[in-house]
């Protein structure tokens, strides 16, 4: 009889375990594995940055190109709090602002490494965006964005900048923001 007994008990317990494994690998019944659609958001916006006022060099380069327009040597340290505004017009209304600083990282002067806080302050956004990478001083650039506050939490994308108008005191970049919002981020927020 006691056989018996431990057949039942070892029948019931491999059929509880059983029951679980297969409807945990039906896809349909767990709800985490649904597919949802991302929250994007695209938009441009235009860096303003004026020479030794918003943008100063705070170390000078030691080799490769001179100073200029589009280049600077090898080592330059330049800080950045430009604003962003809504077109390349310089009276257009001030929407942020790109703090940050670069890093000629090239002998011929012409790339940078750049870190950004690209600060915002939209009809229906308001926070960070913070991206890292490299910059080519005369075509466009794609960074990634590596975090983000406010509105952005959880924010994941990519930017592109490239050169508007390089000449004069102004020098002028349009900021390209492509953002997704993973699904666990509505969740959230």
């Amino acid at each position: 009889m006691d056989l018996s007994l431990q057949n039942y008990v070892f029948a019931a317990i491999l059929v509880l375990t059983i029951i679980p494994f297969k409807a945990s690998s039906n896809s349909n019944s767990l709800p985490h594995h649904q597919h949802h659609e991302l929250k994007s958001l695209h938009f441009t916006l235009f860096d303003h940055e004026i020479l030794n006022k918003t943008a100063f060099r705070i170390v000078s380069g030691v080799a490769g190109a001179g100073y200029s327009a589009t280049t600077t040597p090898f080592g330059t340290l330049f800080v950045v709090n430009d604003p962003f505004k809504l077109s390349a017009d310089p009276s257009s209304k001030v929407v942020g602002s790109n703090e940050g600083f670069s890093l000629t990282s090239s002998l011929d002067g012409l790339e940078n490494i750049a870190v950004g806080k690209l600060s915002l302050n939209l009809k229906k956004y308001k926070g960070a965006v913070y991206f890292v990478g490299s910059v080519h001083n005369t075509k466009s650039s794609e960074h990634p964005i590596v975090g983000g506050t406010g509105d952005f939490l959880f924010v994941q994308g990519y930017i592109t900048t490239s050169p508007v108008n390089l000449t004069g005191l102004i020098l002028i970049y349009k900021f390209e923001f492509h953002l997704y919002w993973p699904p666990y981020a509505a969740q959230i927020s």
